[in-house]
């Protein structure tokens, strides 16, 4: 039997509460009383109610996983535009590389024309500049079939035309000679030969000459002095007999003043 004391309470199994009234004990011996240990009624466990989420919580938490359902799918779609995107651009960029490239090969062609343009043109100038020059400086032969000389009582006289540039050039089978006179030493030559003071070979080059070539087999010169006079001859003699090839031509080129004998 429990025991209680006055003014307690005890909770009865149930939850009931039952008030003492009076109280109760067992005494075994008249000269000791012990206390008595108090009930102590077990335990009762009972469910705690399921905690209530605010609702505000519940409609926050669905929004945050919604905006970030819409935010995945708003970076996946961009990633995809990006994606297109950047495969346009890389389109656009290997079209563009390729358009480069043929315009670069067709520049190269194009300037290789211009190159070969530019050498066509330079020629076409340098043609035109001796075709002018041609022009202004005529270039004629004079004499070119070859002449036999018998021997040295023979002589060849051609005059230099004047406002000319000479162009003396001859070959022969044999020793020859060959001299520029002035129309006076060319007279004092003429007067030693029919003088008897000697033969044409001697008269022609020693009777005075404005220059000579004696006992050659080629010459090549070219004479200036009668582009501004009309006073000069020129003669071939010699020894013996030979065959004179001449190549003899002169070059329009007046001069500006009397030049030679004639200055």
């Amino acid at each position: 039997m429990a025991k209680t004391w006055p003014g307690m309470t005890t909770e009865a199994p149930g939850g009931a509460i039952m008030a003492a009234t009076e109280m109760e004990h067992i005494t075994s011996e008249p000269a000791s009383l012990q206390p008595v240990d108090p009930y102590e009624a077990p335990a009762v466990h009972t469910a705690a109610p399921p905690a209530r989420v605010p609702l505000f919580q519940t409609r926050e938490r669905r929004w945050w996983a919604t905006a970030l359902t819409s935010t995945v799918l708003i970076s996946a779609l961009g990633v995809g535009f990006l994606y297109i995107d950047d495969s346009s651009n890389q389109a656009s960029i290997r079209s563009l590389t390729t358009q480069n490239e043929s315009l670069t090969g067709r520049n190269l062609i194009l300037q290789n024309q211009l190159d070969k343009t530019q050498a066509n043109l330079t020629a076409t100038l340098g043609e035109l500049a001796q075709t002018k020059a041609d022009l202004e400086h005529p270039h004629l032969v004079i004499s070119n079939a070859p002449i036999k000389i018998k021997d040295r009582t023979w002589y060849l006289a051609g005059s230099v035309p004047d406002t000319f540039t000479l162009h003396l050039q001859a070959t022969s089978t044999g020793q020859m000679s060959v001299s520029i006179l002035t129309l006076e030493q060319w007279a004092k030559a003429v007067q030693c030969i029919t003088s008897g003071a000697g033969s044409a070979n001697y008269c022609m080059h020693y009777s005075g000459a404005v220059m000579s070539w004696l006992s050659v087999t080629s010459v090549k010169y070219d004479f200036h002095l009668a582009e501004g006079c009309a006073d000069y001859v020129t003669v071939f003699t010699a020894a013996s007999a030979v065959t004179v090839t001449p190549n003899i031509s002169v070059t329009y080129n007046p001069a500006s003043k009397a030049t030679g004998v004639c200055a």
